[in-house]
């Protein structure tokens, strides 16, 4: 079985991203945790040391995922110049969600006053949520389904990380605590959208391939609304496994020339995670746009907000070869090739 996903007529004729506006240091939330940290014996300085992530940005209190995604949605549309009315399908890929029902998508869909005849849902796989939902979109336009499909995703980290803090900051937090909940603490947020049509001139989607290693690594990391709990080290030998045979089984598939690669838009975790990525499929770390550290981990809006900086910081120019990869929890693994 070859499970890969290859397209001939789908293009990218809008992005777009949306930064939150208030930035945390994790000089300051180690600020805040200094009871614990001292109690702990643990050094300060820790956060940023480990991650290399040195701030995080997080959303007026209050503010709803939809909300966010429907403001970088309609970036992303009048960036395309694809009439709102043309839109065939929307799919919200975030994490985080306004509700358990109704669908997220369904209030992103009524924010940005959609067409009826557009349909919409939830599509939820963690950190790789965005790239399944630019495959969904791409195989329906391939199918003729559809002309144009919109994929967005709104981040909102607030909650998690207030509410971890205020865990860690009560007197029976543990190493383990600590150790365990380490990740909830370099989560940011923020808001990205991308347009695609039909078509074979422009930013070219040309499709990847997906590869699962569920059995026995499903628990590896847990997010909850008010906390995530990580085995971090057991999720980064899991996740370098599985990345090393899905890119090689990607490079088979697709007879990718790696070196050829302008630009590698990776799902950021941290220092760590981006220079073990690199490593292990032996890539040049010089070609990964770095964001964690201003950004932290802004889950499946990660990758397409680093396609999206580096297009505005000119990274990414027309004729750049660009490949977009990440490792979710789950876990899974994903690759996909743009041409800009």
């Amino acid at each position: 079985m070859r499970a890969a996903q290859r397209y001939d007529d789908v293009v990218i004729t809008g992005l777009a991203h949306v930064d939150a506006p208030h930035v945390v240091t994790s000089t300051e939330l180690e600020e805040r945790l200094a009871g614990t940290l001292g109690r702990l014996r643990i050094t300060p300085g820790l956060l940023e040391k480990l991650s290399g992530i040195a701030e995080r940005r997080v959303w007026d209190d209050g503010t709803m995922p939809s909300e966010v995604a429907a403001q970088a949605g309609e970036k992303a549309l009048a960036n395309s110049g694809i009439a709102r009315d043309e839109i065939g399908m929307l799919i919200n890929t975030s994490v985080s969600r306004d509700h358990l029902e109704p669908s997220t998508a369904s209030i992103v869909h009524g924010r940005m006053e959609l067409p009826p005849e557009a349909g919409n849902f939830d599509l939820g796989n963690a950190c790789l949520g965005f790239l399944n939902g630019m495959n969904v979109v791409a195989t329906m336009i391939e199918a003729g389904e559809i002309d144009h499909g919109l994929v967005v995703a709104g981040e909102t980290s607030r909650f998690a990380m207030e509410s971890t803090i205020a865990r860690l900051a009560g007197e029976d937090a543990t190493r383990q605590m600590f150790h365990q909940q380490f990740a909830t603490l370099t989560v940011g947020s923020g808001a990205v959208a991308m347009v695609l049509s039909r078509g074979s001139t422009g930013h070219r989607f040309l499709g990847g391939l997906g590869r699962a290693s569920t059995m026995g690594n499903s628990q590896l990391c847990v997010g909850q609304a008010d906390e995530m709990r990580t085995d971090s080290g057991g999720l980064l030998a899991a996740g370098m496994e599985l990345a090393g045979r899905a890119w090689k089984d990607a490079v088979s598939a697709f007879d990718w020339d790696t070196d050829s690669y302008d630009v590698y838009c990776l799902h950021q975790v941290s220092k760590v995670h981006t220079r073990a990525v690199a490593d292990q499929l032996g890539l040049d770390i010089a070609r990964f746009p770095s964001q964690f550290p201003h950004f932290g981990n802004i889950g499946p809006a990660g990758v397409p907000t680093v396609l999206s900086k580096a297009v505005e910081d000119g990274t990414v120019t027309d004729g750049s070869r660009v490949m977009l990869m990440g490792v979710g929890s789950g876990i899974n693994a994903a690759a996909a090739e743009v041409i800009w």
